[in-house]
């Protein structure tokens, strides 16, 4: 995971992650417009400026993005933040699938997306038929508390939870982003951070280590 949060492309904003470079690089802004006679006055003239047509740029690279209507339209693109690299590929398909169609159907997004955290569960040795005991489970094995209470007001665990894989009336562009950043986030916690320790822990020379589970040995005695 990158230092900074994803920021997604967003008109007007004056810095987002990049589209084509995926790099968080500031962007500058400028009004499209175009001739009524592409033959006679591409050249000359006269130009009229549009109304719902805007064009960005990006200052790490230099590419531009394209907007009509405040919708972005090139480069095709998810506002979806991109996948832990450590998500299981089972879960990344569903994931990429739910960023595919985040900006076109916030629900369809949101109810794969749920669908992601039960199977996350199930992956992290949960039995992943109740969402809301998974993560009760998962917190006493290490996960923050304020997690689950995020996935309460996404209405993954508590008395307003959804089932996952079905469509919410209330789900909007802004649940589909948490619940986004929800399965990165606790695939962060309960894979990417315990592989990194116990990567780091066999990289050390075996003296150390000895004498580690020698003080452990003492402790636990």
């Amino acid at each position: 995971m990158t230092d900074q949060p994803y920021c997604p492309p967003e008109l007007a904003k004056s810095a987002f992650h990049c589209p084509h470079c995926s790099a968080y690089a500031n962007q500058l802004w400028g009004v499209a417009y175009s001739t009524r006679n592409a033959f006679s006055e591409a050249v000359h003239g006269p130009r009229h400026k549009s109304e719902n047509t805007f064009v960005g740029w990006c200052t790490h690279c230099n590419n531009e993005t394209l907007w009509v209507n405040k919708l972005l339209v090139y480069p095709v693109a998810s506002s979806a933040p991109p996948a832990n690299l450590d998500l299981p590929e089972e879960i990344r398909l569903d994931y990429e699938e739910a960023a595919s169609i985040v900006d076109r159907s916030p629900r369809g997004a949101a109810a794969l997306l749920r669908l992601c955290i039960q199977k996350l569960c199930k992956h992290l040795g949960e039995k992943g038929e109740n969402i809301n005991e998974d993560i009760k489970e998962l917190v006493h094995k290490g996960l923050n508390p304020s997690i689950q209470k995020s996935l309460d007001v996404v209405r993954v665990v508590g008395n307003k939870s959804v089932h996952p894989g079905t469509l919410d009336l209330r789900d909007n562009p802004e649940v589909a982003t948490a619940l986004f950043k929800l399965v990165n986030i606790i695939t962060e916690a309960m894979i990417t951070q315990p592989n990194m320790i116990s990567s780091l822990y066999e990289s050390l020379p075996e003296t150390n280590k000895k004498a580690i589970e020698k003080r452990d040995s003492k402790t636990n005695g």
